[in-house]
């Protein structure tokens, strides 16, 4: 019986310890800008945006923070969840008219980025990159090419300006891939438009 006791007590404590090992913020925010949450450099970002016009942007701070003009009311909705290391971003009912938002991330983030249509430009970030939309146009910094040890491309129609890798294409289904001496992995795609790495 004492032995169960001791059981019971020991498993009661190791689940308050894994409670406490992690740390989870939901914010759901209609019509609110900015939207942010604390997040520690060196996670991993994911957004699943709606066709817009974005800036990514990588900044000296601890947060995630979505910005963007409040006159668009209650059409926009913002879904942040941070869970450790990890931060999840959903932007659901972008207007069609012009909406443009920032969002900021810490300089040593990895993305995970998926935009149906628009207008993106990726800067100021350090870290792996998984960028990619169905029709627009992507801008990416990528910063020293040295650091990163695969690099994959491609557009299914459109351009391909790779100037940081000194690449150029355009047409149907162009593409590159190299490998080099970093620890970053990058990989991006267009489905029609454009993709720029500089």
């Amino acid at each position: 019986m004492r032995v169960a006791v001791f059981a019971l007590f020991g498993l009661s404590a190791g689940i308050l310890l894994a409670q406490d090992a992690t740390v989870h913020r939901t914010s759901v925010d209609i019509g609110k800008s900015p939207v942010e949450a604390k997040f520690a450099s060196g996670g991993q970002v994911r957004m699943e945006l709606c066709s817009s016009a974005v800036n990514v942007v990588g900044e000296n701070s601890e947060r995630v923070r979505v910005a963007y003009d409040a006159h668009y009311g209650d059409e926009v909705k913002v879904r942040l969840d941070v869970v450790d290391n990890h931060a999840d971003l959903r932007v659901t009912g972008c207007p069609h008219n012009n909406f443009q938002m920032t969002i900021e991330v810490p300089k040593s983030s990895d993305l995970y980025v998926r935009m149906f249509a628009g207008q993106m430009e990726v800067r100021g970030i350090s870290g792996d990159k998984d960028v990619s939309m169905s029709a627009g146009q992507l801008t990416l910094n990528v910063g020293k090419p040295e650091d990163y040890g695969h690099v994959s491309t491609s557009v299914t129609s459109g351009d391909l300006q790779a100037s940081a890798f000194d690449v150029e294409k355009g047409g149907l289904f162009r593409s590159f891939d190299k490998s080099g001496p970093g620890k970053y992995r990058l990989h991006a795609h267009v489905g029609a438009g454009q993709l720029e790495l500089r």
